[in-house]
């Protein structure tokens, strides 16, 4: 068995190339991390060091910005890593990365938020403070935000520049409990959401103020494995080379 695939992944088509493959993770993110590592995958870990500061409005659809992020980083990370490290160059380099936007309201309870316009959405930043973070979650409460990662793929071509790059978004909706002030307050006083686009971890003491999860759960925490396999199986049927240079 491969380095990189654990003896628990189901036997897929996808799993069986990536085999003694070289898969590296363009990130330090714990939370995906341990998403690819239930599935049956342990990359390396190689973080990227770019700066995520791409300018919100250069972008018509800012669902495009975090894709963009994710193909920033997953770049980066494998020319280093074919300039550092020729003879052990990566067969794959995945980067994703996650943003939490504001979200229509419905005019009646009667309408489902999926159905909504997107409208004129806006970007929900980790809180610069305790109290910003009271804040946000203040407007959330009762409400819903849409979470969105950009996964992107990079893996060795014939072609010029020698690699390729692939990329998925996925959108999750989260509804918010209408919880009382006071465990707002309580949350807020933990210091979890901090660190936390959006403010809140749905996979820690965050879930206390979650209703339901329209979309994939582990969107909301960080990646989206079941559009990442389905992705991977798409590339696998699609390009004959994938996996094999």
């Amino acid at each position: 068995m491969s380095k990189h695939i654990l003896p628990h992944a189901l036997q897929l088509p996808v799993i069986k190339k990536l085999k003694g493959k070289r898969i590296v993770l363009a990130s330090n993110s714990p939370r995906r991390q341990e998403i690819l590592r239930t599935f049956g995958i342990a990359p390396d870990i190689v973080p990227s060091t770019f700066e995520e500061n791409l300018p919100i409005s250069s972008f018509d659809d800012i669902h495009e910005y975090p894709v963009a992020t994710a193909t920033y980083k997953a770049v980066e990370v494998y020319e280093k890593l074919v300039m550092k490290e020729p003879d052990n160059a990566p067969d794959l380099v995945i980067a994703a990365d996650t943003v939490v936007l504001t979200h229509v309201q419905p005019a009646t309870s009667d309408i489902s938020y999926s159905v909504l316009p997107t409208g004129n959405q806006e970007l929900l930043e980790k809180p610069i403070s305790k109290e910003d973070n009271l804040r946000m979650l203040l407007d959330l409460n009762g409400g819903v935000c849409e979470v969105v990662t950009g996964v992107t793929l990079v893996y060795p071509v014939l072609t010029s520049p020698g690699y390729t790059i692939k990329s998925i978004d996925e959108r999750s909706l989260v509804y918010f409990a209408d919880s009382p002030r006071h465990v707002i307050e309580a949350y807020v006083e933990s210091g979890e959401g901090l660190d936390r686009a959006g403010g809140f971890a749905i996979q820690g003491l965050g879930g206390l103020l979650v209703r339901k999860v329209e979309g994939d759960y582990n969107n909301v925490v960080g990646f989206p494995a079941a559009s990442f396999f389905t992705f991977l199986d798409l590339l696998v049927e699609e390009d004959s080379d994938f996996l094999d240079i």
